[in-house]
């Protein structure tokens, strides 16, 4: 992993370069990972013109998930209270640089002040989003993780189904969840996991209650691991009983279709807003045009929800090796709705098509 490291370091030194400055701070946490590999928590990376640089405000984390490129030096800040970031900028104006690129939406506006005060003299260029930018397009080693990520999923989930459901509260079923994830080799849950029942299923991110599953009930779960710091995400939705009432099949197989034609829609050099289309307008045209999410999917890796948006008014295009979800949903209120998403990769045709990560069923179950 050091030469990918190392890669990664040169691409951006070269952004850099261009843009006319001679070092970096990297300050947002993923952006530090991909860089540097694991680090302790609150440690920037020094991009410098000759040497990079880990700094770090205490020693190395046993909690920490692997370990920083053993290619880098690592400093740890020699007292507690001291602030890496403008450590960071004090040694690029020692070594003689005049400008510091910096990743202005991170840096708060306090940190921004620190620097200024230690190095008044040091010019500070916006990097913008150059290091998520190289994030988009992920190598095998990261999709490989994102595989094993949706696999821990996949197996929670399916363990979830085959146990005994009526009676159990929306939170104790999300707990359960992601103690399953955590057992089955997860770092954890990539976020808050999402169960919803009755007239709360199909809702976006909806946040667990004390409500009981219910027999006749929707039951919409959505779930992530996180596994060496990626991410992925799976959502499926099902019926409590033996009998889903026609309205369900109804609401089910409309969402499914759209899930479909967003899936189907995952080819390099398709526009992000087509992708978008292409599953909203299954929806719409049956009628739905309120309350549907913002989004169809968007982009995965060491955040779950990184570029590509795939959202009506995104710019840009899709490569092949981006990881995506597609996520379609619609919620009736007061009755509840469903919610389909699956964690993908663009692959092209010659190669098969987008590869889905997340494969647990997406027949409408009765449980």
């Amino acid at each position: 992993m050091s030469e990918v490291y190392a890669t990664r370091r040169a691409r951006l030194r070269d952004r850099c370069r261009a843009g006319g400055s001679q070092s970096a701070l990297i300050s947002r946490p993923a952006n530090v990972r991909y860089l540097a590999g694991a680090a302790p928590r609150g440690a920037v990376l020094l991009l410098g013109g000759a040497e990079d640089l880990l700094l770090c405000p205490g020693p190395p984390d046993d909690r920490v998930d692997g370990r920083p490129d053993e290619a880098l030096r690592v400093r740890t800040l020699p007292g507690p209270g001291g602030d890496p970031a403008v450590a960071a900028a004090g040694l690029a104006a020692a070594h003689g640089g005049g400008s510091l690129a910096v990743e202005e939406h991170h840096l708060t506006m306090a940190r921004h002040r620190a620097i200024r005060s230690v190095v008044p003299h040091l010019r500070l260029a916006d990097l913008g989003g150059a290091v998520e930018q190289l994030r988009v397009i992920k190598d095998e080693e990261e999709i490989s993780c994102l595989r094993i990520g949706a696999e821990i999923a996949d197996q929670a989930l399916g363990e979830l189904l085959e146990s005994i459901l009526v009676g159990r509260t929306e939170r104790h079923l999300a707990l359960e969840l992601e103690r399953r994830l955590v057992d089955h080799g997860a770092d954890g849950p990539a976020f808050a996991t999402s169960v919803g029942t009755g007239p709360n299923s199909g809702r976006p991110a909806h946040r667990p209650t004390d409500r009981r599953v219910e027999e006749g009930d929707f039951l919409s779960v959505c779930l992530g691991a996180s596994y060496r710091g990626y991410r992925c995400e799976i959502g499926r939705t099902f019926v409590i009983g033996t009998s889903p009432a026609d309205w369900q099949i109804d609401l089910y197989d409309l969402v499914f279709a759209a899930q479909r034609a967003g899936r189907e829609s995952l080819t390099p050099g398709a526009a992000y807003r087509d992708v978008d289309r292409a599953a909203r307008q299954v929806l719409e045209s049956a009628g739905h045009h309120e309350g549907l999410p913002t989004l169809t999917g968007h982009g995965v890796g060491l955040e779950i929800d990184e570029d590509p948006q795939l959202a009506p008014a995104a710019m840009g295009k899709l490569d092949a090796c981006v990881p995506v979800t597609v996520e379609p949903g619609v919620h009736l209120p007061g009755r509840g709705g469903v919610r389909i998403d699956d964690t993908l990769v663009v692959r092209p045709e010659a190669d098969g098509g987008p590869e889905l990560l997340t494969i647990t069923t997406k027949e409408l179950l009765a449980l």
